[in-house]
């Protein structure tokens, strides 16, 4: 994705910020923060398939001066709502303010290609690190926890301590905790080459070997289902297994073969049903629909091996036709045409070339044979 449309995300958000504290504002006591989470946040978003489709900006609004037990979901969701009324009308914005199950949606002008939702959130801290300790859980990142709204939930309209839980910040800093030497590294050797301090490299700026392949993986995965999204396996199951199973490695090609192989073993198997834990919140599933939907598992069960046979076929293939041709079949024909185009004749799979500023390295290599999710036993060790 270019960097133009990160900062055109950023300059969004923080123009809605901006606005939220304005002299005038009616929320602005209430220590309002926009920031953004999502793919936006880490790194990961790919380009829409094609030109009526929209790249997602998902935000949170952080009231840092309201608590849990002083509002309901719903007035919270309110007070939040008629200030990006009045922002949309001030913007000149035509399209009408949408309101979602979780979030409000500002849709901007067609050219922009994109649209914000904004989720109202309240801190969360305290009582989500009482709630994980007082499991045995692991609570290190509930540092930056908050509460969300939900206005399908059963106590959206009362004033309680029961929110909704999230913690968009938290999960980044996981994901990057994953991948923290391979982005030092690169925006290391970029604050290098262009004589500036690391401090001054914003991490849109460089690319890890995991955040490429995340995104191949899931532009891989729209091009499966196109035609069936419902079944499709989410954006935050195959970005939770793909950072579980990197282990730095420093092409993108080594780190596609470690992650396919590597995926499904993170998969748990706890109280009868598929557990994908939420590492910021090991009480979350994230696969919690597979139990309602089994068709879901069985449709990323299929993906993965599907991803794996056709990315081991290219690494394999030194031809380039044959490589496009491979490639093409799960990330879409004119996707890998245009990446064919940018690369030299090479003289080996163009999946072995390296991520960003990357020095080059070793080759890429799959198992022999496909490995498909099969029920893991435990949880954390124990039922």
């Amino acid at each position: 994705m270019p960097s133009s449309r990160y900062e055109q995300a950023e300059r969004s958000y923080k123009s809605l910020g901006d606005w939220l504290h304005r002299d005038t504002s009616t929320v602005r006591q209430y220590g309002p923060k926009v920031y953004v989470q999502g793919s936006f946040r880490l790194g990961t978003t790919i380009r829409p398939s094609n030109d009526a489709e929209e790249y997602d900006v998902d935000s949170v609004c952080e009231f840092q001066k309201l608590g849990k037990t002083s509002l309901t979901q719903q007035q919270l969701k309110t007070l939040l709502g008629v200030e990006i009324e009045a922002y949309r009308k001030a913007q000149s914005m035509n399209k009408p303010l949408r309101e979602g199950r979780r979030c409000w949606v500002l849709d901007y002008a067609d050219g922009a290609q994109f649209h914000m939702d904004v989720v109202p959130a309240l801190p969360n801290v305290q009582s989500a690190r009482i709630l994980l300790e007082s499991r045995g859980l692991d609570a290190r990142w509930t540092t930056t926890a908050i509460a969300i709204t939900d206005k399908d939930g059963a106590t959206y309209t009362a004033v309680t301590d029961d929110w909704p839980r999230s913690n968009p910040k938290g999960y980044c800093e996981w994901f990057k905790s994953r991948m923290a030497a391979a982005l030092e590294r690169r925006k290391r050797m970029l604050a290098e080459s262009v004589k500036a301090s690391v401090e001054d490299i914003p991490d849109y700026k460089v690319r890890t070997p995991l955040q490429a392949a995340v995104m191949i993986l899931k532009r891989h995965r729209d091009h499966t289902f196109e035609g069936r999204k419902e079944d499709r396996p989410i954006s935050v199951i195959i970005t939770t297994l793909a950072a579980h199973s990197y282990n730095g490695e420093e092409t993108i090609g080594e780190a596609l073969a470690v992650i396919l192989a590597g995926m499904d073993k993170h998969i748990l198997w706890h109280d009868n049903r598929y557990w994908i834990p939420n590492p910021t919140d090991p009480l979350e599933n994230f696969a919690d629909k597979w139990a309602e939907h089994p068709e879901r598992a069985t449709a990323f069960a299929e993906w993965l091996q599907k991803a794996r046979t056709e990315f081991a076929e290219a690494a394999r293939s030194s031809d380039r036709t044959v490589i496009t041709e491979t490639v093409g079949r799960g990330v879409g024909g004119p996707l890998a045409d245009r990446a064919a185009r940018r690369r030299q004749p090479p003289t080996r799979s163009p999946l072995l070339k390296t991520a960003s500023v990357a020095p080059a390295s070793a080759g890429l290599s799959f198992p022999d044979r496909s490995r498909v999710p099969t029920k893991p036993q435990g949880f954390g060790g124990a039922e």
